[in-house]
Parts: C-alpha cells; sequence; structure tokens
C-alpha cells in the first residue's frame, strides 16, 4: 500500500514538473518572442531616424552650398535658410529620440507619421518664407519697394 502511494506521489510530482516545464518553456518562447519583435521594431525605428539624419544632413549641405551662392545676393536670405536647416535638424533628432523611445511599434509608425506630416508643413512654410526674400531682394535690386 505505502509503495502505490509513493508511486502514485511520484507520478503526480512528474506531471507536475512536466506541467511546469512546458509552461516555463512556454512564457520563455513568449518572452523571446516579445523581445524579438520590439528589438526589431527598435532597429526599424534607427534604421527610419538614420535615414531621417541622413536626408536632413543631405539637405544640409544642400542648403549649405546653396546659402554660400544666395550669401552674394543678401544675408538675409542665407541666414533664414540655416535657421531653417537647424530647425529641421532639431525636430529630426526629437522624432528620433521619441521613436527611440517609444514603447511599441505603433508609437513607432505614429512618431513617424507625425513627423512627416509636420515636416511637410514646414517644407511648404520654408519655400514661403524664401521665395518672399528673394522676391524682395529682386524687386529691390530693380529699384522697386523692399
Amino acid at each position: 500500500m505505502a509503495k502505490k502511494v509513493k508511486d502514485a506521489i511520484d507520478n503526480g510530482a512528474k506531471r507536475a514538473k512536466s506541467a511546469t516545464d512546458k509552461a516555463a518553456k512556454r512564457a520563455k518562447d513568449a518572452t523571446d518572442k516579445a523581445a524579438k519583435r520590439a528589438k526589431n521594431a527598435t532597429d526599424r525605428a534607427a534604421a527610419g531616424a538614420k535615414s531621417a539624419a541622413d536626408r536632413v544632413q543631405g539637405a544640409g549641405e544642400k542648403l549649405r552650398e546653396s546659402s554660400e551662392k544666395l550669401a552674394k545676393q543678401g544675408s538675409s536670405v542665407s541666414l533664414k535658410m540655416l535657421e531653417q536647416a537647424e530647425a529641421n535638424t532639431r525636430e529630426a533628432f526629437a522624432a528620433m529620440r521619441a521613436a527611440a523611445s517609444a514603447k511599441s511599434p505603433a508609437a513607432v509608425a505614429k512618431i513617424q507619421g507625425e513627423y512627416l506630416r509636420d515636416q511637410g508643413a514646414r517644407s511648404l512654410s520654408h519655400a514661403r518664407e524664401i521665395g518672399e526674400l528673394i522676391m524682395q531682394f529682386g524687386r529691390g535690386a530693380a529699384g522697386g519697394k523692399k
């Protein structure tokens, strides 16, 4: 009788250990998958941020080259373009920081979408400002009103 009780206890312990091992494996697998997804989302956000930074840097370099040419036409145009490049760079890095600290891929996508929308609006505003300055300079050079 004691052997049967001992065998029953041993079998119960084996089943409990097996169930615990299976649950632990499932929990580990789920954690690993979540960590992998988070890493992938972070990697995508970092790649997107780097791409944005590269575009901003390239735009900054182009703006610098353009500003050298425009300096001959008037320092106000050049200064305005540099201010805009600085503002764009600040906004890009702010978006990169926000994406890097995002808690989910959805938050990263939202941050990127907001950045792109805001960047489009900034680009239109910047183009208008530069156009107005160039027209003012042209009128001044032609002898008209400033």
